[in-house]
């Protein structure tokens, strides 16, 4: 697993978590003053979709990585590929 795909496992986990403490936050308020660590919760878990919301906002403006042989040598392998399929007009 990439840390791409486990951060938005994790922010989507943390949004479920998130609505259950927002519930669990406004039953608890009909029934009087709910206490402070229930207050507590909704905010860290929104505080974790903020980061996580963050990244993955960012994410396609970052710079991808290159590949491991290098920018030259993955467009040569790509130009190569293409002629066999038949593009090599293009």
């Amino acid at each position: 697993m990439t840390w791409s795909t486990a951060i938005r496992q994790v922010h989507r986990w943390t949004c479920i978590a998130f609505v259950a403490a927002v519930a669990a936050y406004m039953a608890a308020m009909t029934r009087g003053q709910p206490p402070a660590w229930l207050g507590i919760f909704p905010a860290g878990t929104l505080i974790l979709l903020l980061a996580t919301g963050l990244y993955m906002f960012a994410l396609p403006y970052l710079p991808k990585r290159r590949n491991a042989k290098g920018p030259v040598a993955a467009f040569s392998e790509w130009n190569s590929e293409n002629d066999r399929n038949g593009y090599a007009d293009l």
